[in-house]
């Protein structure tokens, strides 16, 4: 029985010594092999078979292909499993006193091999066949393949899984129209490239790629980002985002929940509109939102703080002259308490109030000062050099332009008037 992973041996008496292992697994080879007796065994009494050995842990890599061996019966002070489902175990061990630290392994796979390795320590039989102590072949560490790269369909795995360890996978030109849920299951991905296919909707489950640094869906069929992913995995780990050339009209007020984002593309959609939340992608330095169908970007959009702009080819609008007022006084309870929850930051949900309020205070506005409106406020626009925001800007017509108009909201008139300068 094997497992192919990555394994750090720990020793538990470093620290009395002064000493710091070196924190980094190694690719390995782990098999439950039958230990060698040292002497020939005599019968057992109480009806006990003879000739059985206790099984034991031998672990190979690429260095020592040779292998240390560690005897498991009863042998084993503490398991470790709590994140065995991302490929993840420590077994401790008694003698010698080291922690084997598991990591990037098949989750199945895993459970499987603790459950041997649990029956090997209470001295019970192992269903699965113990191997003999002999050292690894070369041949069996390149398995451990972390890139895949397919760009046609004769080359696309029908029949087999792909590699577990993959760390990067990409499949262009494949003809998809879904994502393959077999690409889910791979725990250590770390970049997944479908572009140039012709997916149009993405499954919630790839939010559970919780490793996933770069997502390129670049030229598929996509009309929407769904909440799901937004709200996912991905606002911790999603570093790089590609959805152009897609067909996607807008994106959820929830899409700036991806606040790791360095990188977003978002080149020849339909877009109408970005998330008015934009100000809270503060990680983001390349934005490139180029040939939609924008007519102005979003009060907060100000915020950014970008090393690279492109919004040329833009139905960028003039700014109007008059501003539109929908103010209403008194203020309506709703109005007034979604202020109230906004501004005190009191924590809401679907599990305390209904789910339509929740959109409502999801899809507040911001004032320029900073206080939050529903449905009550003034909307003005004025114009933004890009330049205020970008290090480098592509011009936004063929007239040389930098400027953009930017819609700005207002929550009483005082606040309108007081930023009177800045709407000129």
């Amino acid at each position: 029985m094997k497992l192919h992973c990555e394994v750090e041996v720990v020793s538990r008496q470093l620290p009395a010594l002064g000493l710091r292992n070196r924190g980094k697994g190694v690719r390995a080879v782990l098999s439950l092999c039958q230990q060698a007796p040292r002497t020939q065994p005599r019968p057992r009494a109480g009806g006990e078979r003879g000739g059985q050995h206790p099984a034991c842990l031998f672990i190979s890599t690429l260095k020592d292909k040779l292998g240390t061996r560690y005897e498991l019966k009863e042998n084993i002070e503490q398991f470790f499993t709590k994140f065995v489902d991302e490929g993840k175990a420590t077994v401790r061990l008694k003698e010698p006193p080291v922690d084997i630290c598991l990591s990037k392994a098949n989750s199945s796979s895993l459970k499987g091999f603790l459950s041997a390795v649990r029956l090997a320590h209470r001295g019970c039989d192992i269903e699965a066949p113990l191997l003999t102590l002999t050292p690894v072949k070369t041949s069996e560490f390149e398995k451990f393949k972390t890139k895949m790269v397919i760009t046609s369909k004769k080359d696309y795995p029908l029949s087999k899984n792909f590699p577990y360890s993959l760390e990067h996978l990409q499949t262009s030109y494949c003809g998809l129209v879904r994502v393959d849920m077999r690409m889910l299951s791979l725990k250590n991905l770390r970049k997944l490239d479908l572009s140039h296919n012709h997916i149009k909707k993405l499954p919630a489950t790839i939010g559970d790629l919780i490793h996933l640094q770069e997502l390129n869906l670049n030229d598929n069929h996509l009309e929407s980002f769904s909440v799901a992913l937004c709200q996912s995995t991905l606002q911790k780990s999603l570093r790089s985002l590609d959805l152009s050339k897609n067909k996607i009209k807008a994106l959820p007020v929830q899409f700036c929940q991806l606040q790791e984002l360095t990188d977003l593309k978002l080149d020849d959609n339909e877009l109408i509109q970005l998330p008015f939340k934009m100000g809270h992608l503060t990680n983001l330095r390349f934005l490139s939102a180029a040939r939609n169908k924008l007519p102005f970007l979003p009060s907060e959009f100000k915020n950014l703080s970008l090393e690279y702009l492109d919004l040329f080819g833009n139905i960028f609008e003039q700014p109007k002259v008059l501003p539109v007022i929908k103010l209403q006084m008194p203020l309506t309870l709703l109005e007034s308490s979604a202020r109230t929850v906004l501004y005190n930051r009191i924590p809401y949900g679907s599990h305390i109030i209904p789910f339509h309020l929740c959109q409502d205070l999801d899809t507040a506005k911001t004032c320029v000062c900073g206080r939050f409106c529903l449905s009550c406020f003034i909307q003005g626009t004025t114009t933004m050099n890009l330049h205020s925001v970008a290090h480098t800007v592509v011009l936004v017509d063929n007239m040389g332009g930098t400027e953009a108009p930017v819609v700005s909201y207002f929550c009483s008139l005082a606040c309108y008037v007081n930023s009177c300068d800045m709407l000129k």
